[in-house]
């Protein structure tokens, strides 16, 4: 680039000297823009779309005077059919559980809302009775009473509390009665190292805790070393220096934290072009494991479905490798748009499984899209998808050395048996997961109540019974008894993030997600068609009706 730079200069400077300029008369046709940039204008101009749309749709749908609509994202069908994503605000403030989708025919006509919440909101005053210093200071009390206790299964308990941001003021929406709320960060410290965001919503009127949200989450595990073996990847070359930096894919790059626990780290780089030795004796090794991973999710989310990079923008992630010391997780962190591994035990054991990276990065394109609150029904489905999509990426990559399957975290090792972290096929074989809905499903942790959706997935894909797939062996059950055929993964996954994108809202449950895939098949292949009956019949042998 500075060659690039200096090159103009001279010849700019030549041009003044001798008075000579040269211009082409010529008319030089424009380079044809990539795939790449051509489906990031497509996203552009549909979110203006959207944008132009939040006041004339805020009328239509009778949202009071002091209410607004603010564009989060649009998908623009091939026959014209628009799905615009929104956010609310009330005066001024945002609204927690305000988000829909409008759904418009190519001229513009509403079809269909899909509303988190259907409540309309008209608070009978906006001061709230506690002060914004007084709620900091109570979530910051509450959160550190918490300390050394774990309320998830999967999460190590808090060991500090490092600081608790602004309380912003906002409407809380979510439980169908709007009301004055704070919504507060509270950072820290798990005792495993991994760092803990998370975000509190507490009562205006008695400091009452409403919700708590961790944003960054985590998929739990051991290693016994690199897991993707010999494979391409693309790389940058600066003179005789090449780097794990993509420019094929955002700009995605790999970094060495060192066992630092914040910031970037430094890009692996060397002049061989040729990096790792597959060993963890080499600290490349798990930064090939990365940046694999972040490719390989990059081109799945493309190739099968349009999409560009995880908030479909064409920007790329990092990936941090050698995170903390002896740190036995991996995680997803949407504020810095970074994925990072752990070493594992005795550092020896990095966390770069492949499905880890497809697991966790999908957490950001959820939160890109539906944002499913972690929490409840709607936690359940958040980390179903994750797991849903890390598996395709599995399937995606088809490595020699990680054949795919319809297990979770197979090679981690988590429990020291050999078995795998999650089964798709019945997932209460890991003992906590479950296979069907009931009424104390969303009362589970989100990590076990995914088990449903897990379930359903892959009964869609290649139904009930006893069964060899790709050398693995199943043997799925069902609620009512039925025989289900199947109908394959791939229209499977395109139902899933069809539903994910354009009908599932932050508030979406199981029955929600019924109807939402429902209307995702009906869109793809058509209401009645095969695949249509399909998912009808394979939520019913989940207990979803």
């Amino acid at each position: 680039m500075k060659r690039k730079l200096a090159a103009v200069a001279v010849l700019s400077a030549t041009a003044l000297l001798t008075g000579v300029i040269q211009v082409s008369t010529a008319a030089q046709a424009a380079p044809t823009p990539s795939p790449q940039a051509q489906a990031a204008q497509q996203h552009a101009t549909a979110l203006k779309l959207a944008a132009g749309q939040a006041g004339p749709l805020a009328k239509a749908l009778k949202l009071g005077d002091k209410e607004q609509l603010v564009a989060k994202d649009a998908v623009v069908d091939k026959d014209g059919t628009r799905h615009l994503r929104f956010e609310r605000i009330y005066a001024g403030l945002p609204v927690i559980g305000g988000d829909l989708v409008v759904h418009q025919k190519a001229d513009g006509s509403v079809k269909s809302v899909d509303k988190a919440v259907a409540a309309r909101i008209a608070l009978p005053s906006l001061t709230p009775k506690i002060a914004a210093d007084q709620a900091v200071a109570q979530v910051t009390a509450g959160v550190k009473a918490t300390v050394g206790v774990s309320a998830d299964a999967d999460e190590s308990p808090l060991t500090e509390v490092h600081r608790a941001g602004r309380a912003e003021l906002v409407v809380w929406a979510t439980d169908g009665t709007p009301r004055l709320a704070y919504r507060t960060t509270v950072e820290g410290l798990r005792a495993d190292g991994t760092p803990s965001r998370q975000i509190l919503v507490t009562d205006a009127a008695d400091g009452r805790v409403l919700a708590t949200h961790e944003t960054i989450e985590t998929a739990a595990g051991t290693g016994n070393g690199v897991f993707v073996g010999q494979v391409p990847l693309t790389t940058t070359q600066s003179g005789s220096s090449y780097s794990l930096k993509d420019a094929s894919r955002g700009d995605q790059s790999t970094s060495d934290l060192n066992g630092g626990t914040d910031g970037t780290g430094s890009l692996f780089a060397n002049t061989s072009n040729n990096f790792g030795d597959g060993t963890v004796n080499s600290r490349e090794s798990a930064a090939v494991d990365a940046q694999f991973g972040a490719a390989t999710t990059w081109d799945f989310y493309k190739n099968t479905f349009g999409r560009s990079g995880i908030r479909n923008d064409g920007v790329g992630a990092l990936s941090r490798v050698h995170y903390g010391s002896n740190y036995v997780n991996a995680f997803w962190d949407d504020s810095c748009f970074c994925m990072s591994y752990g070493d594992g035990n005795n550092d020896t054991a990095p966390l770069t499984e492949i499905d880890v990276a497809g697991h966790e990065m999908s957490h950001g394109v959820t939160a890109a899209t539906a944002n499913l609150n972690y929490s409840g029904e709607s936690g359940g489905l958040n980390e179903a998808t994750s797991d849903i999509m890390g598996t395709m990426v599995e399937w995606y990559a088809n490595l020699p050395s990680n054949p795919p399957n319809y297990w979770i975290g197979e090679l981690i090792n988590l429990r020291g048996d050999g078995s795998p972290l999650r089964y798709m096929d019945q997932p209460s074989k890991d003992g906590a997961s479950a296979d069907y809905w009931d009424a104390n499903v969303g009362n589970l942790d989100v990590h076990y109540s995914s088990g449903v959706a897990n379930h359903f997935f892959y009964l869609l894909s290649e139904g009930s019974g006893a069964k060899t797939v790709n050398g693995f062996s199943y043997n799925s059950p069902t609620y009512d008894n039925s025989t289900l055929a199947g109908i394959g993964r791939d229209k499977a996954a395109q139902i899933w993030y069809r539903a994910l994108t354009t009908y599932f809202t932050s508030t979406t449950d199981y029955a929600g997600a019924r109807a939402g895939t429902l209307s995702a098949a009906a869109d793809l292949y058509g209401s009645g068609s095969a695949e249509y009956n399909a998912v009808a019949a394979t939520w019913t042998a989940v207990n979803v009706n």
